[in-house]
């Protein structure tokens, strides 16, 4: 897995900020106010997403309504287990994070650790 791209990226986030299913042609109005875009262009990308798993669709007359497979956190996630599984010396690379990390999400860090190990048998 990589990183979407610059398009790819721009459409998830919206589908995301969307509280339901949508249409190609509702992100392409979206779209076309922010940039010079075709719509066959949203909807290439659309379907490309969908081909790679990162959008369910269901269709809704002529058109599909798209959702994302995964959570905004949940894709993050998976960068981030990607980086650390191509980073080489995992405790360097942890250091290095947790070493850029400031106050406020070293302690969401030390909660999430915490909360993980209390329920792990040892």
């Amino acid at each position: 897995m990589r990183g979407f791209g610059d398009l790819e990226s721009v459409i998830m986030h919206m589908v995301w900020d969307h509280a339901c299913p949508v249409t190609v042609r509702e992100l392409f109005d979206e779209l076309r106010h922010e940039r010079p875009i075709a719509y066959t262009t949203v909807m290439s990308t659309m379907d490309n997403l969908h081909r790679k798993g990162w959008l369910a669709r269901e269709k809704d007359g002529k058109a599909y309504r798209y959702t994302a497979t995964a959570s905004r956190e949940e894709y993050s996630a998976r960068l981030m287990r990607e980086a650390l599984d191509g980073g080489g010396d995992t405790e360097a690379v942890l250091s290095h994070f947790v070493a850029q990390m400031g106050g406020a999400e070293s302690e969401v860090l030390r909660t999430v650790v915490s909360r993980l190990t209390r329920g792990r048998p040892r």
